[in-house]
C-alpha cells in the first residue's frame, strides 16, 4: 500500500473517531426525561411568579443540562482534613490581602467615609468584605449565574434555596433589562464586587453614583454602597466592633461557651474573661456578648458582639465572620500582618467528624448532616456528648472523644468495664 493511501485511510479513521467522540459528548449532555419534566415545571413556576414570557424564552433557549455540573462538584467537595478556624482565617486574612487592602483603604477612604456617613457602617468593614469576597475586585468568578443556579436547583442537596435564587436572577433580567449572558459570578451564583446573591441584589442594591443604573459589577461606588445599605438595614451598630480575641482563665467552664450563651460584658469579666493582652475588657459593661472556642479549649477564644451575628447573615459561616472581623481590625489599626497560630493537636480528619456525626445520629441524640463539617449544630451535639462522656464540654471533638466513642457500650454507655485486680486468677467481669 502506498504512503498516500495509508494517510488517506488514517484521515478517514480520524474523522470517524472525531465524529464518534462528538456524538458521544452530545449524547452525554442530552437531558434525561426526568430533567425535561423538571425543567418544564420550573419554567411554568417562573411564569406563574411573574417572570415575563420573553425572559423565560430567551434565558432557557440554551441547554444548561450537564450530567456532572462543575458547580455541584464544588458544592460537594470535601477535604481530607477538616478546615480549622485558624486555617480558614489565615487563608482569608493573608499577608498580601492585608498589605494590598491597607493601600486601597488609604486611597478609597474619602469615598468610604461618605458611604459610612450615609449608611452607618465603618469603612474598615466594607474593605474587609470587599477583600474577602473578590480580592478587591480582581476575582469575580467566571461562572454563568443563570447556568449554575439552574444546575444547583436541579441538584438534590439545596434545591429550594437555589430555585429561589434563580427566580431572583430572572427578576433582575426582567426589571433591569440586563443581558443574562453577562451575569457572571461565583459557582454558587454570587455576583459583583461584594458577591451579592440575586435576592440580596433585589432587596438592597442601590444606584449610589446616580447614573441611572445599579451596577455592582463595574461601579465600585454602587457595589460598596449596596453592601453598606444591606448591613445598615440588618441593624449594624457603627459604635461597636465585631468582637475580639480573648483569654480565658485556667478553670473556665467551657459549657458556658457558644453563640447562644449570651452574657453581659460585666458577667464575662466576673468569669475571668480578659482581652488578648490579659487586660480588662474595654467595652460597655451592659452589652450582651458570647464566647466561642471554635477549636476547643486548646485553640483561640473569641468574644462576639452583636455585629458579628450580622456578618453571619451575609455568610452563615462562623469562620467567615471571624475572618471578616480580623481583616477589618487590620484596616482600622493599620498594624502589620501576623499569622494566627494554632495548636497542631486540634486537627481532625473529615472522616473522623463524619464518624462522630454518624454515632450521634444512630443513637438518636441529634439529627446532624453527616458532612464532615464542624458547624454549630455539630459542635452543640458534641458538647452534649462530652458531658455524657465526662469530658470537658468545649464542643470540639478530639482523640479522647473518638476513643470514648470506639469503646461505647449501649448497655453501660461511656462507662468503662469494671474488672477486678489480679489476685493470682484470671481477670473476669
Amino acid at each position: 500500500m502506498r504512503i498516500s493511501q495509508k494517510l488517506s485511510l488514517l484521515a478517514v479513521f480520524f474523522m470517524l473517531g472525531t465524529t464518534s467522540c462528538t456524538a458521544s459528548l452530545a449524547d452525554e449532555n442530552q437531558p434525561p426525561k426526568e430533567y425535561v419534566i423538571w425543567l418544564n415545571d420550573l419554567k411554568q413556576d417562573m411564569l406563574n411568579r411573574g417572570i415575563s414570557k420573553s425572559t423565560v424564552k430567551k434565558v432557557f433557549s440554551k441547554n444548561y443540562y450537564h450530567p456532572q455540573p462543575e458547580a455541584v462538584k464544588i458544592d460537594r467537595k470535601q477535604l481530607e482534613f477538616a478546615l480549622t478556624s485558624t486555617d480558614y482565617i489565615n487563608r482569608i486574612v493573608s499577608k498580601p490581602r492585608v498589605d494590598i487592602g491597607q493601600k486601597h483603604y488609604k486611597e478609597l477612604k474619602p469615598l468610604l467615609d461618605n458611604i459610612s456617613t450615609k449608611y452607618g457602617v465603618q469603612p474598615e468593614y466594607l474593605m474587609a468584605f470587599w477583600g474577602a469576597e473578590t480580592s478587591y475586585g480582581t476575582i469575580f468568578g467566571n461562572f454563568s449565574t443563570i447556568e449554575v443556579l439552574v444546575n444547583l436547583s436541579y441538584d438534590r442537596r439545596r434545591p429550594a434555596f437555589f430555585r429561589e435564587q434563580l427566580y431572583q436572577a430572572l427578576k433582575i433580567v426582567d426589571t433591569y433589562n440586563i443581558d443574562h449572558t453577562k451575569m457572571i459570578g461565583s459557582w454558587a451564583g454570587a455576583m459583583g464586587h461584594f458577591q451579592f446573591m440575586p435576592s440580596t441584589f433585589n432587596a438592597y442594591a442601590v444606584d449610589y453614583n446616580g447614573d441611572g443604573e445599579i451596577d455592582i459589577w463595574h461601579s465600585f461606588e454602587d457595589a460598596a454602597a449596596s453592601a453598606a445599605n444591606y448591613l445598615s438595614q440588618m441593624g449594624w451598630d457603627k459604635n461597636t466592633p465585631w468582637g475580639m480575641r480573648v483569654t480565658l482563665p485556667w478553670n473556665f467552664d467551657f459549657s458556658q461557651t457558644g453563640r447562644t450563651n449570651g452574657k453581659t460584658i460585666a458577667e464575662w469579666q466576673k468569669l475571668g474573661v480578659k482581652d488578648i493582652n490579659k487586660k480588662a475588657l474595654n467595652l460597655p459593661k451592659d452589652i450582651k456578648a458570647s464566647v466561642i472556642v471554635p477549636e476547643g479549649r486548646k485553640g483561640n477564644a473569641y468574644l462576639l458582639l452583636p455585629n458579628f451575628f450580622l456578618i453571619m447573615k451575609w455568610n452563615r459561616s462562623e469562620n467567615y465572620a471571624l475572618a471578616i472581623g480580623t481583616l477589618a481590625d487590620y484596616f482600622q489599626t493599620g498594624k502589620s500582618w501576623k499569622k494566627l497560630e494554632e495548636d497542631s493537636s486540634v486537627r481532625l480528619k473529615t472522616d473522623d467528624i463524619v464518624k462522630i456525626q454518624s454515632f450521634i445520629n444512630k443513637l438518636g441524640w441529634f439529627s446532624l448532616d453527616e458532612d464532615g463539617q464542624l458547624g454549630s449544630k455539630t459542635r452543640d451535639a458534641v458538647k452534649e456528648v462530652q458531658k455524657r462522656a465526662k469530658l470537658p464540654a468545649d464542643g470540639y471533638p478530639d482523640q479522647k472523644l473518638l476513643q470514648k466513642i470506639n469503646n461505647y457500650n449501649p448497655k453501660i454507655g461511656f462507662e468503662a468495664d469494671v474488672k477486678k485486680k489480679k489476685t493470682g486468677q484470671k481477670l473476669h467481669k
